[in-house]
């Protein structure tokens, strides 16, 4: 089933995309219709499923495209999968039903301009301001970073790494894409700039 839908329709979509260096988004709304998100979650409109059917699609659509295989496995396991573990009640009931349909993508902010994704070096920080909390910082090589919704961002509060749910459009947090990549071409990659960003 994976593989005949990558035939029949992420195929004809990869050469034109990767000439133009974009993400081919109307085949996310297809991705959702085969439950490709929620794939390590039980309920929240998610279908859980198995870790070789994980490792299949991943396979199927690496096939296809890296860029594509990028963002199913950022979806799946480095926002969705957080958000169920670590996330409060109302995150999960806010996000995981959406992500599952496609109608929210998630990112994954740890890499920086600096320090790649070694968090020893991390530059990025968080300071408790009344219940929240205000970041600042950079953020480079995001995978979904230009299509996301929500980011996890990474940052250090009080000498430690924490992670922090950011929505896109919160006031200081900014992405811009990063363009002429070569294996992930298509891949909706992003530099994210955090000033003053009060979540």
């Amino acid at each position: 089933k994976v593989s005949r839908f990558v035939d029949d329709e992420c195929m004809p979509l990869v050469v034109e995309h990767f000439d133009k260096g974009a993400f081919p988004m109307a085949i996310i709304p297809r991705m959702a219709e085969h439950n490709f998100f929620g794939v390590h979650v039980d309920g929240y409109g998610c279908k859980h499923q198995s870790h070789l059917v994980y490792g299949m699609i991943c396979q199927e659509l690496g096939r296809c495209d890296s860029g594509l295989r990028a963002m199913f496995s950022v979806q799946n396991s480095l926002v969705m999968f957080p958000i169920l573990v670590y996330g409060s009640e109302e995150q999960r009931k806010k996000w995981l039903p959406q992500m599952a349909k496609g109608e929210s993508i998630g990112c994954f902010g740890l890499s920086e301009p600096g320090y790649g994704s070694d968090p020893g070096g991390m530059q990025t920080r968080a300071r408790a301001k009344g219940d929240g909390y205000i970041i600042n910082g950079k953020k480079m090589w995001i995978t979904n970073g230009t299509i996301a919704h929500v980011a996890i961002i990474w940052a250090k509060l009080e000498g430690e790494i924490r992670g922090f749910l950011v929505e896109a459009g919160t006031p200081g947090f900014r992405t811009s894409p990063i363009q002429r990549k070569f294996s992930y071409r298509t891949s909706p990659t992003a530099l994210i700039d955090l000033k003053n960003c009060e979540v």
